[in-house]
């Protein structure tokens, strides 16, 4: 198959009087009273950066980066440990810690909300290590229960 010959004579333009195609001899020059076509500083009589009160432009790219909060995690590992308790009381630490956690979470929002994106990161991170703790001292807290139940050191019957 090949491919066919460009429309037209040979020697002229083939695109040339097609509509959307470029007119002979260019677009000339702008007729007078329109001015530069780019500004380098902005729009005219706008202040840049903007100051206080004004709004920022959109197409920005946003503010900055929220840290995760991880409430989440640490409402349910407080609700698992506290479900947990009636197996045996090593429920209790891992929920103090999770109430420890749930603490530093609610921190998270507040701390970024006020500009502390410092504070706000290091609160984010001591309640991922505590929820990271919690998580492993309920594991632990229920492998033993199993195991104390295993062997007969905890009996779960009613007596009445």
């Amino acid at each position: 198959m090949t491919t066919p010959p460009p429309y037209g004579a040979p020697g002229q333009d083939p695109y040339g009087g097609q509509p959307g195609g470029f007119p002979p001899g260019g677009y000339g020059s702008p007729p007078p009273g329109y001015g530069p076509q780019y500004q380098e500083q902005g729009f005219p009589n706008q202040p840049w950066p903007p100051g206080p009160g004004y709004p920022v432009p959109p197409g920005g790219f946003g503010g900055p980066p929220v840290p995760p909060n991880y409430l989440g995690p640490s409402i349910a590992l407080t609700v698992v440990s506290a479900l947990s308790c009636c197996l045996n009381l090593l429920s209790l630490l891992p929920m103090a810690v999770g109430i420890a956690a749930i603490v530093f979470s609610s921190q998270v929002n507040s701390r970024t909300r006020a500009g502390d994106l410092q504070g706000a990161l290091s609160a984010s991170r001591t309640a991922r290590t505590l929820c990271l703790v919690a998580g492993a001292l309920l594991a632990l807290s229920v492998v033993l229960s199993i195991i104390l139940f295993a062997i007969g050191f905890v009996n779960l019957t009613v007596r009445a």
